[in-house]
């Protein structure tokens, strides 16, 4: 048997075995994570850049009292 065909059938019978038990079936098969999909040092790193440009904007522009853009 093919791949696909061998997960069908998996799948299939997970199904055909779940009919059997109304109302007891989780609502999901698939375990649903609380994962982010970025690690904190990234995320803490694109604070640090976005927060710090911002900063590093209002320095310049005040300190020269010109438009930097």
């Amino acid at each position: 048997q093919t791949t696909s065909r061998r997960l069908a059938d998996r799948k299939s019978a997970k199904f055909q075995k779940n009919i059997t038990k109304r109302g007891s079936v989780p609502e999901t098969t698939v375990k649903k994570g609380n994962d982010y999909p970025v690690g904190p040092i990234v995320l803490g790193f694109f604070i640090f850049v976005v927060i710090g440009s911002c900063i590093l904007m209002l320095h310049l522009f005040f300190v020269h009292k010109s438009t930097i853009f």
